[in-house]
Parts: structure tokens; C-alpha cells; sequence
């Protein structure tokens, strides 16, 4: 195995977790309403979105850090087949 191919390896890795995450978090959001809840009457819907707005921001950073993982890995991967390509044409 190649350096590139293991890089390509990881990167398939942290893109389908960021995949996995972002599928996740939709459908967390998916009976997320659009409205404020100002009397008490409405805890229960209160209390419901309220535990969707923890669980989205609970995954947060790992999305963020599956996503920015993938796109640097992305850019490592165009470079070092630049450089392989370059080196071969020289």
C-alpha cells in the first residue's frame, strides 16, 4: 500500500462519519418547530425541543472536526497526487 492510498483510506473514514453525523443531525432537527413557547402550558413542547437543541449541539463539534478533517485530508490528497504527477512528467 501507498502513502496516497492510505490517506485516501482515512479520508473515506472521516467523510463518512461527517456524512453519518450530518444524516444524524437531520433526523434529530426533522420535528424541530419553528415557534417560542411563552406560557407554561406548553412544557411538554418546551421541554421536547429543548432536548433536540442539546442533541444538536452535543454533535456540533464533532461534525465540525469530521468535516474540517475531510476537507484537509481532501487538500493533502490533491497536493501529494499533484506532486506524484508532477514528479512523473519531469
Amino acid at each position: 500500500m501507498t502513502l496516497l492510498s492510505i490517506v485516501f483510506i482515512v479520508w473515506g473514514i472521516f467523510t463518512a462519519a461527517f456524512l453519518g453525523l450530518l444524516a444524524y443531525n437531520a433526523t434529530l432537527t426533522r420535528y424541530e418547530e419553528d415557534q417560542l413557547f411563552l406560557s407554561d402550558s406548553h412544557s411538554v413542547e418546551q421541554e421536547l425541543q429543548n432536548n433536540i437543541l442539546k442533541n444538536v449541539n452535543r454533535t456540533r463539534p464533532l461534525v465540525r472536526a469530521c468535516g474540517g478533517a475531510s476537507a484537509v485530508l481532501g487538500a493533502v490528497i490533491i497536493g501529494m497526487y499533484t506532486w506524484e504527477a508532477w514528479l512523473r512528467l519531469r
